[in-house]
């Protein structure tokens, strides 16, 4: 299913995109060394719970999953890099850390992720990966536009990914979304230009470049959830929302 959004439902979506980007933030400024993850999930089921609105994760089982996830966030340590599910560690200096965030408010739902480092260790490396999530993110971003399609998008985002190093996995990516969490149509981080289903002012996309260092291919934990790279190596994913509209893209996640 593609929704395409009335003006009425985009006015709801940038409300849902803001707390979506405030919470990510405050738990951003909030995560220190010491912080568990089991902690950084309290903090946002109250978060949510003050905003009004619901969890997109909690209930969520999809196929690829041993559901329901029965958590309000996704925290993907070093090598985890999707779908990371909240337990008891407490975070170290350097330790690279993803925080994946859907909520739904009256009605309609955002996504976002943040990747960054933990203390005051930071590694050239994992600083680098982390701005390539962010520059291939933003270069498609600035491709969305009314009549572009999504293989732009996929060609923008798989080209900046490449250029600089990383291999891309085409499993998971971005996708449509609205009065649900996931909806067609899917946004690989990487395709042909020129392909696909032509954009269209109302749709609402969440983008999401995801990298690990020197690997394609992912594993699960045990948990049923946790994706991590294969290798071990270290793993970034940076996601917005947009809105599609007559002059662009409109970015609805920001903090």
């Amino acid at each position: 299913m593609i929704e395409i959004l009335t003006p009425a439902e985009l006015t709801r979506a940038r409300a849902t995109g803001a707390v979506v980007g405030s919470i990510l933030q405050t738990l951003k400024d909030r995560v220190g060394i010491g912080t568990n993850l089991l902690e950084i999930d309290r903090w946002t089921a109250a978060m949510i719970a003050d905003a009004g609105a619901e969890s997109c994760y909690v209930d969520y089982a999809p196929s690829f999953g041993r559901g329901p996830f029965g958590h309000h966030i996704c925290t993907a340590v070093n090598d985890a890099v999707l779908h990371g599910m909240p337990h008891d560690y407490a975070l170290a200096d350097g330790d690279l850390l993803t925080l994946d965030l859907a909520i739904t408010l009256d009605g309609i739902a955002a996504d976002a992720a943040i990747s960054f480092i933990v203390g005051p260790t930071r590694a050239s490396a994992d600083l680098a990966m982390i701005e390539t999530t962010e520059r291939a993110l933003a270069a498609a971003i600035a491709m969305a536009r009314p009549g572009a399609r999504i293989g732009d998008l996929s060609a923008t985002i798989g080209t900046v990914l490449r250029e600089a190093g990383y291999p891309v996995n085409l499993e998971f990516g971005g996708h449509g979304i609205g009065s649900t969490m996931h909806q067609d149509p899917h946004v690989s981080n990487d395709g042909r230009a020129g392909r696909g289903y032509r954009l269209r002012p109302g749709l609402l996309l969440a983008l999401e470049p995801w990298v690990m260092a020197d690997t394609d291919e992912l594993v699960t934990d045990a948990d049923g959830w946790t994706l991590r790279s294969a290798t071990g190596a270290r793993t970034a994913h940076t996601e917005h929302t947009i809105a599609i509209t007559d002059d662009g893209a409109e970015i609805l996640t920001l903090p």
